[in-house]
């Protein structure tokens, strides 16, 4: 056994091995990519071991890389992206102005109950590895989990070339001769240095991007008031004008329906903002503020924006995504701002920043989501590696490969390519929804038939059950309407499409394959746990009803005695 003294002194030693001071900048550099504690001896202790990590702070690089500064920031612009600078376009050249305004507060109000629970889950299974992709796999069935989690990894797989693609679609506005794989090339190089920098690169490259689609939103926001009472001598009033002639829906009903998929997409990920409000201190008061922060968000950066966009572009406006014979795949929010000068060249840089703003979040997230499959064993156990700065390095050169595939921008059919991965990747957002309110209403069945009580979690969802079941049942209503969208496509007269079927269901076919891959398998033939079976225990964090009551009642007293200001402020945020 080794003696007390010895230990100290192998800790000493292995700090100074890693003390920047005694090596090389280039030795630090390549010593980076080794595998974290490699170096630790392993018959050293739990506790020794954990001191030698907190000296080298390896354990707080992630934390420490992204900041609260940061964390604002990230949590605001979340979606600013392809969806809605972008895709949007298609939702109005399809809806409809109403249908587009339709479509995005209906998936908006959807999203209110997801956050609920996923704040509930996050906190109540604050411990348990792989995150929420792992909670099916407790409370409904494994194949479901093994399925719905790779069907996310691929989403953000090919969310990174999606980006790029639309980077060299948005670069068509000033330019249609130049080669786009140039620009791909530039692009694509940018976002996987700032990857392979850290999540402090990530994290200040994604600051600055942010920080200019927020200020586009709301300048663009501002601007489309002027446009629409007259501020454009060239123009005049134009109120209500598009919404009479062409009119409110383009494709009525049907029409309405084509929309909620990209409605999807372009809210994709608000439900980090709940997880990431469960790691905070007071998660019953970050939780209900990061729901508020969604409602803002929805009203203010989506529902507001596309509602001036259908007053100044109309739906048949031969400019838009998805319209026949169109060339240069515009943004609406471009066109609608195309008659005073100099603006829209503004705003599509700015639209191009967005887009490389979610390809590098798409390289981070599909990184970290590939290397959680691996530790929970639904990967190969080849990218569960991370390196002594906290770079799931494997996964990072696989999201990078992955995005080669965006060189394909060059090929004269792109937007069929971008609607291939629009299509993967909203359907996607829809699954995770799904499964997160599905998990949230069989948690709270197996509390109530094992008899456990509502008062020992951490966080209770504000719309509780039923507004699970709200949300659950607005994403199967979803995914049936794209079903019918799929198969019998508008314009083609109630002909059924096979091509165009699995160009826009893509995602729930590759969901369905995963599945039953796994059902085969494992030779797992049931739908789901019972109530009575699902393990309450593992993974659960347990909270001591007392405690929570009293901390409950000195934040109402403390709240009561506080100044109007404060109260007013909580009440709003």
């Amino acid at each position: 056994m080794k003696s007390e003294e010895d230990s100290g002194s192998f800790h000493m030693t292995a700090v100074s091995e890693t003390n920047p001071q005694n090596d090389t900048r280039w030795r630090r550099f390549k010593d980076s990519f080794k595998k974290m504690d490699d170096d630790i001896d392993p018959s050293l202790s739990e506790a020794e071991k954990a001191q030698i990590r907190e000296a080298r702070n390896e354990g707080e690089k992630l934390k420490k890389g992204i900041n609260r500064r940061h964390m604002f920031l990230i949590a605001v612009a979340t979606g600013i992206g392809t969806g809605l600078l972008v895709g949007s376009g298609s939702s109005l050249h399809n809806g409809g102005p109403a249908g587009l305004i339709i479509g995005i507060i209906v998936v908006g109000s959807m999203l209110i109950p997801v956050m609920e629970a996923a704040g509930e889950m996050a906190v109540t299974y604050a411990d348990l590895t792989g995150g929420f992709n792992a909670y099916s796999s407790i409370l409904v069935d494994s194949s479901l989990c093994f399925a719905v989690s790779w069907n996310y990894c691929i989403q953000w797989l090919c969310v990174m070339p999606l980006e790029l693609v639309t980077a060299s679609m948005t670069i068509k506005y000033w330019n249609e001769t130049i080669n786009p794989d140039a620009f791909i090339a530039i692009f694509y190089t940018v976002i996987v240095i700032a990857n392979f920098i850290g999540s402090d690169g990530y994290a200040e490259f994604e600051f600055f991007l942010n920080t200019s689609k927020v200020l586009m939103i709301l300048g663009f926001s501002i601007l489309c008031v002027i446009l629409i009472c007259g501020g454009a001598s060239s123009t005049g009033y134009i109120g209500a004008k598009y919404w009479h002639n062409p009119g409110a829906f383009a494709n009525s009903f049907k029409g309405v329906c084509a929309v909620f998929v990209n409605a999807a997409f372009s809210l994709g990920c608000t439900e980090f903002l709940a997880f990431s409000a469960a790691e905070q201190p007071n998660p019953r008061r970050s939780i209900p503020s990061a729901t508020k922060q969604v409602v803002y968000r929805i009203v203010f950066l989506f529902v507001i924006p596309l509602f001036l966009i259908g007053l100044l572009v109309p739906y048949n406006s031969p400019d838009l995504l998805g319209a026949s014979g169109s060339q240069s795949h515009t943004s609406p929010f471009v066109i609608a701002v195309s008659q005073v000068n100099v603006v829209p060249h503004i705003v599509n840089a700015v639209i191009l920043l967005a887009v490389l703003s979610v390809g590098n979040s798409a390289m981070f997230c599909s990184s970290r989501t590939l290397q959680s499959l691996a530790e929970q064993g639904m990967a190969p156990s080849f990218f569960n590696y991370i390196d002594r700065t906290g770079r799931p390095i494997r996964c990072l050169i696989f999201s990078a490969v992955c995005g080669i595939f965006s060189f394909i921008a060059a090929y004269e059919k792109q937007e069929e390519v971008f609607d291939w991965l629009l299509a993967i990747s909203g359907l996607s957002t829809i699954l995770t929804w799904s499964t997160i309110v599905l998990c949230h209403i069989r948690f709270r069945k197996a509390l109530a038939v094992q008899g456990f009580s509502t008062s020992e979690l951490g966080y209770r969802s504000k719309t509780g059950v039923l507004g699970s079941w709200y949300a659950f049942t607005i994403n199967v209503l979803i995914l049936m309407a794209q079903f019918w969208i799929a198969l019998f496509p508008i314009g083609e007269n109630g002909k059924a499409d096979a091509e165009n079927f699995f160009q826009n269901y893509l995602g729930m076919v590759v969901a369905i394959v995963f599945y039953l891959i796994h059902k085969v398998y494992h030779k797992n033939w049931r739908l789901f746990r019972s109530a009575e079976e699902i393990d309450l225990v593992r993974g659960r964090k347990i909270f001591d009803a007392d405690v929570i009551a009293q901390e409950n009642a000195e934040d109402a007293e403390q709240l009561r005695n506080s100044p109007l200001h404060v109260r007013i402020a909580r009440f709003w945020c």
